[in-house]
């Protein structure tokens, strides 16, 4: 509630002062942008974020997870210096058909929570050899979101892969499509 309330007085103070500086006729009008209401909504989430969520209600429970073929992999992991990704719940079939559907990620993001797990994201995960040599030397791209390519050796112990991290569960200040959230701890677990 308090990082709302903050984030309001923010934009409410800019507009303010852009009101302020055009009434003085210091910033001509079409250089003052119209004040966000007080009501304001969130911003309507992107097309992939919202695709990932529909797919994956199913699995808000861990439980649905294990039993359409996802598992835990490592444990849950925390940023070099903040924030964490969470519990990777993996599914080895998706991981090495080679393919990236928006519907079916191949890893399911857990935070640890009151002895429990909360879906916050997924991981779209394809082998980097395997995908360069099907598509031209062109990495992935999915719904306008380009990959990330984490080379081997790794701290994951994996090959080279492309990867693309969707927190569609949890909100990250940092982005949707980033890898590391400051919103999510290993502290639960």
């Amino acid at each position: 509630m308090e990082a709302k309330f903050t984030s309001l007085f923010h934009r409410s103070t800019k507009c303010v002062l852009r009101l302020t500086l055009a009434a003085g006729l210091i910033l001509p009008a079409p250089f003052v942008q119209a004040c966000p209401s007080q009501h304001e909504h969130a911003a309507v989430p992107a097309k992939l974020v919202q695709t990932v969520r529909d797919a994956t209600r199913q699995f808000l429970d861990v439980n649905a997870a294990t039993a359409a073929g996802y598992g835990p992999f490592l444990g849950c992991v925390s940023g070099p210096d903040h924030g964490a990704m969470g519990i990777h719940y993996v599914n080895g079939a998706l991981v090495g058909d080679g393919l990236i559907d928006a519907t079916k990620p191949e890893a399911l993001i857990y935070e640890p929570s009151n002895g429990g797990l909360k879906l916050v994201g997924v991981e779209f995960i394809v082998d980097a050899a395997t995908w360069l040599a099907n598509h031209n030397n062109t990495p992935p791209v999915l719904e306008g979101q380009s990959f990330l390519f984490v080379g081997s050796p790794n701290r994951y112990g994996i090959g080279s892969i492309f990867e693309l991290h969707v927190w569609a569960w949890r909100d990250n200040p940092n982005g949707a499509f980033v890898d590391w959230n400051d919103q999510v701890t290993c502290e639960g677990q």
